[in-house]
């Protein structure tokens, strides 16, 4: 190679150098030159440790060992990517990389020293070295995090306490600490007797959580995280009643379940939702019974983009149909449902069908192509004051649309169909309420006619977090500053959640036998009022204070109390603790009825609707 050859590698080489270190940023660079001077340092103190008096014997050893040393620490860091961590915000893994980064680039100097004789190091001044080098190197580096703490307690914050120092819980109040989030940690609440008076993340478990209370008070806590993803919804319920009577405002995790992966960050943290309050610990469904009702059959969901009907076709897809054919009239709903499924990798066939359950001709075809096994039927129109001002629509589609879908499923000779109904259907007041009732005589209607289909309905109440319920609109009402508007002080209502309903549908699915209706353990009914006043105080706010509860007067058709059976009498427990059985018989279908009557409710408008509704479902009792 000539001489202009040489002297142009080495050009490049200078030019590569120069063009990294400007692409690293200021701090990177400051790292490096730390980096080296510390190694050098390092280096020195292994000479002097070792030799003290007799150093300047070793002034040119120093300087050449202290500068591989240097470098080759540096190399191994920039390519194990240490200069890309940001150091304030470390954790234990980038530590462990900073080690096993040190760790080759020690073996390196060591083969180096052994292979090249013109590097003397004495050996214990080696070993000194390599210490003082991963010492010095980890401890300014670390210090960065311990003065990024100390200012993150002197900063303006709002001071919060976490319950739970599992896993979880120290990893969120990492989170916290290291994002600089307004929310300060000051400490945990376990009941776990080893962790107390210990320090976990840097912080100290202050107590049990029969201690909150008195810890709020103390500390001058302002808001209480609750990090106990995997306890039981009772233990979490508890939890947050507690925190309810003391009025500070709350923020969980969700449960294991919910959060993927199980990676735990403050932005899994959200405002409790009274499904938090209301929640049971999960159903445990026979999944065999089920599984045999599914399995390798085609089965069609009526209302399948709703909130019942979606969660029904979502958990229908985990016990393998050989295809779902998803029914309904709203075609973003429908859309959402589609796309929801593609994103998961759902592996069933799905068919979207955008038709409306009245209308014989759309369903016949429906019938005629997929040919279904299995119907579930939870295409309907609920929201009551919005039924009391369109009668004759709630006919329409809950009670004729339930009779056209009842009578295909005799005449395909479907295996069975299951109706979703409404505690609302029980000695109604309203017109949703008394369409649901005549649904219901169609069923029992065409258990008659098509005794080869196995017809059942199930009967249950509100369901938390569904559209158009009352609790959306209560949070929506808190975030705008109140006031909170509760139709009655003394209304109550049976409250469950989606994905239990929905579970305990496709139960009853698997128990019936034919002309049942199945009602759902509801639990207690709950104050409506009541539950107001508890979100409010979860949020942080004073009822009645800070945001007003305001009573706007019992709408029409609505009930102050909701019943779930005709004759409680006559209930009989099933082979699942949670269902109930009562006979479709058990308000004796009116002589005479027949679908013609309905049909001619169609043909009328207004008041004329609900007195022929009266005159079809003589328990209606309607202002």
């Amino acid at each position: 190679m000539t001489t202009s050859g040489k002297d142009e590698k080495r050009e490049s080489l200078f030019f590569n150098v120069m063009r990294w270190w400007m692409s690293v940023g200021v701090r990177n660079r400051s790292m490096v030159i730390l980096d080296t001077l510390f190694f050098a340092f390092a280096t020195w103190l292994g000479f002097a440790l070792r030799l003290s008096v007799f150093m300047e014997a070793f002034y040119g050893d120093i300087l050449l060992s202290g500068g591989v040393f240097s470098a080759l620490n540096v190399i191994s860091f920039f390519f194990g990517g240490i200069y890309r961590i940001y150091w304030p915000q470390a954790s234990l893994e980038e530590f462990a990389l900073l080690f096993r980064c040190y760790l080759a680039s020690s073996v390196a100097f060591v083969l180096t020293y052994v292979w090249l004789p013109f590097i003397f190091v004495p050996r214990s001044s080696l070993a000194i070295m390599l210490f003082c080098g991963i010492f010095l190197s980890s401890v300014y580096r670390a210090s960065w995090r311990f003065f990024l703490a100390t200012r993150q307690k002197n900063r303006s914050c709002v001071k919060a306490v976490i319950v739970g120092a599992g896993n979880a819980g120290s990893s969120l109040a990492r989170d916290l600490i290291r994002s600089g989030d307004d929310l300060l940690p000051v400490g945990f609440l376990d009941d776990d007797q080893e962790k107390q008076d210990k320090r976990i993340a840097g912080l100290p478990v202050l107590g049990q959580v029969n201690q909150l209370e008195e810890l709020v008070e103390r500390e001058m806590i302002s808001v209480v995280l609750v990090a106990i993803p995997s306890a039981s919804r009772k233990v979490v319920r508890d939890v947050l009643h507690r925190l309810a009577s003391i009025g500070v405002e709350t923020r969980v995790l969700p449960s294991l379940r919910e959060i993927a992966g199980g990676v735990v960050s403050t932005t899994m943290l959200r405002k409790v939702k009274l499904e938090d309050l209301l929640a049971r610990d999960p159903v445990t469904l026979d999944c065999a019974a089920i599984g045999d009702l599914i399995c390798n059959k085609v089965v069609l969901i009526t209302g399948a983009g709703g909130s019942i009907g979606s969660e029904i076709s979502r958990q229908i897809a985990t016990y393998g149909p050989s295809r779902l054919v998803l029914l309904g009239h709203g075609e973003h709903s429908i859309y959402s449902l589609c796309e929801e499924f593609r994103e998961k990798g759902i592996p069933i066939p799905y068919d979207p069908v955008i038709a409306d359950v009245s209308d014989r001709c759309a369903m016949e075809r429906v019938f005629s192509r997929w040919r279904p096994s299995v119907v579930f039927h939870a295409g309907a129109h609920k929201h009551v004051p919005l039924m009391e001002s369109n009668p004759r629509e709630a006919v329409r589609v809950n009670s004729f649309g339930t009779w056209v879908l009842s009578d295909l499923c005799g005449k395909y000779q479907v295996e069975r169909m299951v109706m979703v109904s409404t505690d609302k259907a029980v000695n109604p007041t309203s017109v949703m309420g008394a369409t649901k009732r005549v649904a219901e005589m169609m069923v029992q209607k065409a258990q008659r006619e098509h005794p080869g289909t196995m017809y059942m309905a199930v009967r249950f109440g509100n369901v938390l977090g569904s559209r158009g319920s009352v609790v959306p609109k209560f949070e929506r009402q808190i975030e705008q500053g109140g006031p909170l508007t509760v139709t009655h002080p003394d209304m109550k209502r049976y409250f469950m959640l989606i994905p239990e309903a929905a579970g305990l549908v496709l139960q009853a699915g698997a128990l019936g036998k034919g002309g049942e209706i199945f009602v759902l353990d509801m639990g207690e009914p709950v104050k409506i009022v009541e539950m107001a006043e508890t979100l409010i105080k979860l949020h942080g706010y004073r009822p009645g204070i800070d945001i007003a509860v305001e009573f706007s007067g019992v709408r029409s058709g609505e009930k102050l109390f909701e019943e779930l059976f005709y004759d409680p009498d006559a209930v009989d427990h099933t082979e699942h603790p949670k269902i109930f059985r009562s006979h479709l018989s058990d308000k004796t279908l009116p002589d005479g009825f027949d679908v013609g009557k309905v049909v001619e409710i169609l043909e009328s408008d207004g008041d004329e609707v609900v007195n022929q509704l009266k005159r079809l479902v003589p328990e209606f009792t309607h202002s």
